[in-house]
């Protein structure tokens, strides 16, 4: 990435995104380009809502009209998927800066403008009917909510045997991740435990292959999740994702823009969606059993028949955070409401309904919730059970847009 001289849309649209993040803690999610270009952008004055938002407009424009993506060179006009995907970053960046200029901008909108991908509420009677499937594989009698609540609680993972567990998950994952699909030579993944988040795993990418993954303990971490959190954020999910395209697209071919990871845009949908998938491509649709040999030798209460069953029944469910998005910012329903609603139909806890309410209350993350309920179904349909495909989506830089049209083939 050139740091002098006319800069080309690559070199803006990173800036653009660094001065974002000075209005916006956590826009920037990673960052590992040149520091000369964060440094600059850190000690420069905070550049304005309305200028981001015209920066936007004119960077846009450029890139319709065929500018050149890199400072270095005019050759890469002849690169449309990539200038496809950097367009597709750059749409999002602008309605971030819009809602900061406090243009308002209605919900559906704001997602789709940022992600790629329009919400819709899923109608009630999905959750109903995902109510009887659980219904009849919960053990146990009483309520239905009661008894989800309390069969879930009771896998909670002692605090002392978590991060043995997490090691033990991480090595095997790792090893499978590797076989099926290449890690590079030196990556590295440090888990640690936090508190006082709004979310249940992070992955801080630091660049140079290393990541630092935070697994929050607000609320007891769960056996029956804990497999998912761990090959969502380190094997095959967020690490594995930054480090390829940290080696084959910014060491090999020097695509600059893969070195900035900015929430808000459609990057993050794919990222979330393909590694809310990443276990059951490593493991299988239905993982509980290795996950079992894991946590039983540590006393772990884990029984895979049931929590297959469960999952399976329940998977519908997710959905429901995305009509407590709705209720928010659209239909203007207070929290406590929505923390009411979102216990009755996800089935939860009124601490794990108020943790899942506190992320779509976030501003930096109210729109985030659609990457998971909508990313996952676009990213299993492309794949197909194919880790071909899967592995495009490690490598390449796909947009929605581009996994919506190449669905996978049936099979046979």
């Amino acid at each position: 990435m050139t740091e002098r001289g006319d800069p080309g849309l690559v070199d803006r649209y990173v800036t653009l995104g660094l001065r974002l993040g000075r209005h916006i803690d956590g826009l920037v999610d990673a960052y590992y380009g040149p520091p000369g270009r964060a440094d600059a952008v850190a000690v420069e004055p905070v550049h304005p809502p309305d200028q981001l938002v015209a920066e936007a407009r004119k960077l846009l424009g450029d890139i319709d009209a065929g500018e050149r993506l890199d400072g270095s060179d005019g050759s890469d006009g002849a690169a449309p998927a990539r200038r496809r995907w950097l367009r597709a970053q750059v749409i999002g960046l602008l309605t971030t800066a819009r809602k900061l200029d406090n243009e308002p901008i209605g919900y559906a909108d704001e997602v789709e403008s940022c992600y790629g991908i329009r919400p819709s509420r899923v109608d009630e009677s999905t959750f109903a009917d995902a109510h009887r499937r659980l219904d009849e594989v919960l053990p146990g009698g009483g309520p239905l909510a009661e008894r989800l609540v309390t069969w879930r609680e009771s896998h909670a993972v002692p605090p002392d045997t978590l991060r043995s567990a997490i090691d033990s998950l991480a090595e095997d994952f790792r090893d499978r991740t590797r076989t099926l699909f290449g890690l590079p030579e030196g990556e590295h993944v440090e888990f640690e435990l936090v508190s006082d988040q709004p979310w249940s795993g992070f992955n801080y990418y630091l660049g140079d292959l290393q990541s630092r993954v935070a697994v929050n303990t607000d609320l007891p971490v769960l056996s029956t999740s804990l497999a998912h959190l761990v090959a969502h954020e380190s094997y095959p999910g967020h690490h594995t994702e930054h480090t390829r395209k940290e080696v084959g697209l910014v060491r090999h071919r020097n695509w600059w823009e893969e070195s900035i990871f900015l929430v808000g845009t459609p990057q993050c949908l794919l990222a979330e969606g393909l590694a809310d998938l990443g276990l059951e491509v490593i493991v299988g649709r239905r993982p509980e059993s290795v996950v079992a040999e894991h946590l039983r030798p540590l006393g772990i209460r884990y029984d895979p028949e049931v929590v297959a069953a469960v999952s399976e029944a329940g998977e519908a469910l997710g959905a429901v955070r995305q009509n407590a998005a709705f209720r928010l910012h659209e239909d203007g329903a207070d929290a406590d409401t929505v923390i009411g609603e979102v216990a009755r139909w996800g089935l939860l806890s009124t601490d794990r309904a108020s943790k899942a309410v506190e992320f779509l209350t976030h501003p930096t993350w109210r729109a985030y919730l659609t990457c998971y309920v909508e990313g996952l179904p676009l990213c299993r349909s492309f794949v197909g059970g194919d880790p071909t495909r899967f592995d495009r989506l490690l490598s390449e830089q796909l947009t929605p847009a581009d996994l919506q049209a190449d669905p996978a083939p049936p099979p046979g």
